[in-house]
């Protein structure tokens, strides 16, 4: 499969997705010999711009308190936001990802202050079963482009059905053979405004 879609993600009330292989956050921790509570890590040390620096995750400020369509898209195709009555809001370019456990998920800044090996094992194995934004690929580097907008999705009422637009993010994934650095803004507000909510 080429697009995987992923409908009602939650922030969990923090305004934060982060992207990446949450195995490879894992490794990283324990080379590096940090604590389990990553979120005063991060907050606090230059840690976080260097696992971002390395391919390691990609963090996301700004997320706003609504539910998400999420797409992974490996296509060739224009991306979906890019498409029909869809509506971007913004595209920002040249991230790198580095997949070291044939998975890349999508998750949420509360588990950073437990990030014990029970618990990120508990998240891979909650997000497979809920279908929640996981998906398995390949092993390698990743040239990553965001795009935030809204999708007009088809929604079924009591009575009839109707469209509405739904807040998305649609992550365009390309295989490369190696990192590639590019000046990025880590500090970009991905906070998308909603006409639904």
């Amino acid at each position: 499969m080429s697009v995987y879609k992923f409908g009602e993600v939650l922030n969990d009330l923090v305004n934060y997705f982060i992207l990446g292989d949450v195995l490879l956050l894992k490794s990283w921790q324990e080379q590096n010999n940090l604590p389990n509570d990553l979120a005063t890590v991060f907050t606090t040390t230059d840690d976080v711009d260097n696992a971002i620096a390395d391919g390691i995750l990609l963090p996301m400020t700004g997320i706003n308190n609504y539910p998400y369509t999420i797409i992974f898209n490996f296509s060739n195709d224009t991306p979906k936001l890019l498409k029909g009555e869809n509506q971007l809001q913004f595209r920002q370019e040249g991230y790198s990802l580095k997949v070291e456990n044939n998975m890349l998920v999508l998750f949420t800044w509360r588990i950073l202050s437990r990030f014990s090996d029970d618990n990120v094992n508990q998240l891979v194995a909650s997000h497979k079963k809920y279908k929640k934004p996981i998906i398995e690929l390949e092993n390698g580097w990743y040239n990553v482009d965001i795009l935030g907008g809204e999708i007009l999705q088809e929604k079924m009422g009591e009575t009839s059905h109707f469209f509405e637009l739904e807040p998305t993010f649609e992550f365009v994934l390309k295989k490369t053979n190696n990192q590639e650095r590019r000046n990025i803004d880590i500090n970009f507000n991905f906070a998308i405004e909603s006409s639904s909510y």
